[in-house]
């Protein structure tokens, strides 16, 4: 499971409104009929359009500034074994965001009128999309950089000679492509991978977009608050603040677990990723003691991670293997510290 939470981009070329994150959320429906589109749906109803969400989000951000998100971004991407235990990736996963929501608001330190948040208590759209495409920040796309600039630069070579305005062996050259195409590390279906190609496989995962502001547009919640559950004096009275993180991804791994049934191992359990961060010695501790089949599994999971198996590698090989487990536990850091589960 890998979710992220992302404030509002503001500043720039970027909106004070919804509007260009919810039409870039369409973009999947784009040429498809009525029947085959995915819609946008809340905890109680389904179906609702595009114009009702950018009406509703837009319109429910009273008194906040122009430098404060009016609303927040959840990406929630169920890894390959997740998604293999669904039945209906869609419907499944409209039912898992409604059972999310509420791991959510139980989250937040708050109260409302002297009683702790309620599900009804927050404003929210989400939408399921079953396709994605490489990025340039895709480990993918950067460690093929250097072969995509060689190939570029024969391209432009080759159209020079063509062109009549350079000499040269153009058949020598196309075959130096041709090399290149296939020396790059990373392919798909024997093919280079480039920005924009499509992702092979199950891709479905979800967006949802949440009103900063309470449902009564009165009170502004806050998933990105670096405050800890905590209380502090507000005009002589003591308030409640803060969202716990940590609280609402190990939840949204038990609901997961409890909906569907999912079975779920070490290796992707949010804190494993932790530990693996904060005590690598009681993480490679944790797996070696693993049943047979489960830490099977769990190398298979870290295998396609690139995380390293240092109880099994070589001392002569163990300098470099730290270098990259040190770069790749500097990377879930990051992706911890921004709210985010995953490898």
């Amino acid at each position: 499971m890998y979710i992220t939470i992302t404030p509002q981009k503001l500043g720039g070329n970027y909106s004070q409104g919804s509007a260009d994150f919810v039409g870039y959320l369409e973009k999947e429906n784009q040429g498809l009929e009525e029947g085959d589109m995915e819609h946008f749906f809340n905890q109680y109803g389904d179906e609702i359009s595009a114009e009702e969400v950018i009406k509703d989000i837009d319109g429910n951000a009273a008194k906040l500034k122009k430098s404060e998100p009016k609303f927040y971004s959840i990406t929630v991407s169920p890894s390959k074994y997740e998604l293999n235990r669904l039945q209906n990736s869609s419907e499944d996963l409209k039912k898992y965001t409604r059972e999310l929501m509420k791991d959510y608001v139980e989250s937040f330190n708050r109260e409302i009128n002297g009683l702790p948040i309620s599900i009804d208590d927050i404003k929210y759209y989400a939408k399921i999309e079953h396709q994605r495409s490489f990025k340039g920040t895709d480990i993918q796309i950067k460690e093929n950089q250097s072969y995509a600039t060689k190939i570029l630069q024969l391209k432009t070579e080759i159209r020079n000679v063509q062109d009549g305005r350079a000499e040269g062996n153009i058949n020598k050259m196309q075959k130096e492509v041709s090399k290149l195409e296939k020396q790059a590390p990373h392919q798909q279906d024997g093919k280079r991978i480039v920005q924009g190609m499509p992702k092979a496989g199950n891709q479905s995962h979800i967006h949802i977009i949440v009103s900063r502001k309470d449902a009564s547009n009165t009170f502004s919640l806050s998933p990105g608050s670096k405050h800890k559950a905590s209380e502090v004096e507000m005009h002589g009275k003591n308030v409640k603040r803060g969202f716990d993180r940590d609280k609402f991804f190990t939840s949204a791994e038990k609901t997961f677990d409890k909906t569907f049934g999912y079975q779920r191992n070490f290796a992707e359990t949010y804190k494993a990723r932790k530990d693996f961060i904060k005590n690598p010695k009681i993480y490679f501790a944790a797996l070696m003691k693993l049943p047979t089949n489960e830490k099977a599994l769990a190398f298979k999971i870290m295998g396609k991670t690139g995380i390293p198996m240092m109880p099994s590698i070589p001392v002569t090989q163990a300098q470099l293997a730290m270098k990259v487990f040190n770069r790749l536990r500097r990377g879930v850091e990051v992706a911890i510290n921004s709210s985010s589960i995953g490898i």
